[in-house]
C-alpha cells in the first residue's frame, strides 16, 4: 500500500533552505524510492494553529516500510541537519491506497 509524508515547514530562511536542505533531501527521496507530489509555499491556514504561510511538501512512497527506511538512514540524519535553525517542520507519515485503486 502506498504511503505519504507530509510536511508542514515555517521556514526563516528560505534560499539557505532549498539549496541545502532541498537539495540534499531530494536526492536522497530519489534514491529511497519516494517522488514527490506537491512541493510548494505560502499554505493558507484554515484551522488550527500551525502551518499558516508555511510551505507544504508531499511524498509518495511504495509503501510504509520505504519511507521509514529514508527517514530513518543516516544519509537523512546528516541532511536533516541542515535545516537546523532554519525552519521549524512537522512532518506526517499514512499508508492509503492510491484514489484510483480505493474506488
Amino acid at each position: 500500500m502506498a504511503a505519504y509524508m507530509i510536511v508542514t515547514a515555517k521556514i526563516a530562511d528560505r534560499e539557505a533552505f532549498i539549496n541545502g536542505y532541498g537539495k540534499a533531501a531530494g536526492a536522497l527521496v530519489e534514491k529511497f524510492g519516494g517522488r514527490y507530489v506537491l512541493r510548494g509555499p505560502g499554505a493558507t491556514l484554515l484551522e488550527g494553529d500551525f502551518g499558516d504561510g508555511a510551505s507544504m511538501v508531499i511524498s509518495e512512497w511504495p509503501d510504509k516500510a520505504a519511507a521509514m527506511a529514508f527517514w530513518n538512514s543516516p544519509d537523512y540524519a546528516q541532511a536533516k541537519k541542515l535545516r537546523d535553525g532554519i525552519a521549524e517542520v512537522q512532518v506526517l507519515l499514512i499508508e492509503a491506497p492510491r484514489i484510483a485503486d480505493a474506488g
